[in-house]
């Protein structure tokens, strides 16, 4: 009986001793980062090396990552993007999906490679040509301030909503990658569905052509069917966005007029004129000039 119970205990010590784990902080802690450019949502995966006193980007031996060889764009296991809808990236239109970030460094310039076969990991030595989805070559830059710890992020993000850049930096050097999202059609396709189930989606619409500046006779018809329901006409502010399109499509004389009556309504409401007052009056002193 004896035996037995130490054998047990033996065998528990054992059990627990193989399950247990010690936590340790990384070398190379995994990052991410994501955002929306347009309407599509990009997010990366990477693991953060450090440059320990290391020499980074150069030509021969001597550096960590040479130049002209093929490096998985950060360490352990390899650096993942993906969109959840078609995007130019680099140049090169890319179907919605998770890709494997591979690149090329090189003095002036890099390649920089989308791969399909995830499995691959970082395991640069199984590169397949036949897995490639596109290759792209950027310009690379130096920095004025070393960058200790590799950082990818999504930058420069454009007015339009439609640009922005994935830079990669480390040491002295980074390369952006241009990212451009075209969302237009989504955009038409989802006023189109929208405003037929709900009518007030057409002062949205409207008020997206007057910011792009687009079909902006089709703005002024959804504003006026929006102005004609119910009690909307009371909606001053409303009104003014009508004198900024008809302002727009140069009718001077009907925007003078539709801001006329925006400010006279904003001035009679009892609960203030929220700045519509001034800006009635700055846009009917622009239009008269």
């Amino acid at each position: 009986m004896k035996r037995f119970v130490a054998f047990t205990f033996l065998l528990l010590t054992g059990l627990l001793t193989a399950e247990a784990q010690i936590n340790i902080p990384q070398p190379s802690p995994a990052a991410s980062v994501s955002t929306v450019v347009g309407l599509t949502k990009i997010t990366v995966e990477y693991s953060r090396p450090q440059m320990k006193g290391r020499k980074i980007f150069g030509s021969g031996s001597d550096f960590l990552v040479p130049y002209g060889q093929i490096w998985r764009s950060g360490a352990n296991a390899g650096t993942f993007v993906e969109f959840d809808k078609v995007i130019n990236f680099g140049g090169k239109d890319v179907a919605a999906g998770r890709y494997l970030i591979f690149t090329k460094p090189g003095a002036s310039e890099w390649d920089v490679m989308l791969y399909s076969d995830l499995s691959l990991g970082g395991n640069v030595g199984g590169y397949d040509k036949a897995n490639e989805v596109i290759s792209t070559k950027v310009k690379s830059s130096k920095l004025t301030e070393v960058v200790d710890s590799y950082t990818i992020n999504i930058t420069d993000l454009g007015t339009d909503s439609k640009s922005a850049n994935l830079q990669i930096s480390w040491e002295n050097t980074a390369v952006k990658i241009p990212i451009v999202a075209s969302f237009e059609a989504e955009v038409e396709a989802s006023i189109a569905a929208n405003t037929k189930v709900n009518p007030n989606n057409l002062l949205a619409a409207a008020n997206y052509y007057l910011a792009a500046e687009k079909n902006l006779e089709q703005a002024l018809e959804w504003v006026d069917i929006y102005l004609a329901t119910g009690n909307n006409m009371q909606q001053f502010w409303n009104i003014h966005v009508k004198a900024q399109i008809l302002a727009k499509l140069d009718r001077t004389e009907e925007a003078i007029k539709a801001a006329e009556t925006s400010l006279a309504k904003a001035r009679a409401n009892e609960q203030g004129d929220f700045g519509y007052i001034k800006r009635n009056e700055d846009l009917i002193e622009a239009l008269k000039r």
